[in-house]
């Protein structure tokens, strides 16, 4: 799980709520129909923008950021030394028998025991990480859209609340309250799309970047290995990706 993302979302959310408490007028904040302006327009606006197969994919990538494993360049480097050391020690063809969640990784160890020339391998891995770049970039662009559009919804909510005590200016003591409403509409969108959407979608492009290091990683171990499978080789190349003071050798 990652913590900073939960602890940023649940310390923003509970400091602006604090504040509301504070101010002793927790009811005027809740209003419905603006909640369903900002919201509903947005979604529906997300669905005209994105298929609605993008929409889920980033939904459920957004929930990855929450419940997924976190995993570390340094851990991408060991693995890729443990996988040079069964190469020494067993040959080429016991990758074959790797077990691994990392579909880039198990590719890369097939491609390996069946001795493939180094170019196919770098060109074959060089295409996982353009269509990675590509799916992650579709994927935080839907946050970000929804980041544009909760705003606007917001303006578009209190331009109706606007209108709507407009047609009130004979009973002034309304104006007040009515002008709260038409307001609220516009802290909905802007609430939304500061401390959610667009922070998930900075969120998601770290991810990304994260990912695509890993990637670049398995790579470059991939052709280590088959140019010679010495482990201590593999990691002393492998481990310049990683910052020196993060570096850990499980080897040694």
């Amino acid at each position: 799980m990652d913590f900073a993302t939960f602890f940023g979302i649940i310390v923003g959310f509970s400091l602006i709520i604090g504040a509301i408490f504070i101010g002793g007028a927790v009811d005027t904040f809740v209003n419905v129909p603006g909640v369903m302006i900002v919201l509903g327009g947005t979604m529906a606006a997300t669905s005209i923008n994105f298929p609605v197969t993008d929409i889920n994919k980033a939904f459920r990538a957004a929930f990855y950021i929450f419940a997924g494993k976190s995993v570390t360049a340094n851990d991408v480097v060991n693995t890729m030394v443990r996988i040079a050391e069964i190469s020494r020690r067993d040959g080429l063809l016991a990758l074959e028998n790797i077990k691994t969640e990392n579909s880039t990784l198990k590719k890369a160890c097939q491609l390996i025991a069946d001795n493939t020339d180094p170019e196919t391998i770098s060109q074959t891995l060089r295409i996982e990480i353009v269509a990675l770049r590509n799916r992650h970039a579709v994927i935080q662009d839907v946050f970000k859209k929804m980041g544009t559009y909760a705003p606007s919804f917001g303006m578009i909510g209190t331009l109706i609340g606007l209108v709507q005590m407009l047609t009130m200016l004979d009973d002034p003591a309304s104006i007040g309250p009515a002008m709260a409403v038409a307001i609220l509409t516009t802290f909905y969108g802007a609430l939304l799309a500061t401390l959610l959407f667009l922070p998930i979608a900075g969120k998601l492009k770290s991810r990304t970047q994260q990912e695509n290091l890993h990637l670049e990683i398995i790579f470059q171990g991939a052709q280590s290995i088959l140019e010679n499978n010495n482990p201590r080789v593999v990691y002393e190349k492998l481990s310049s990706f990683v910052p020196p003071a993060e570096r850990k050798n499980e080897r040694r």
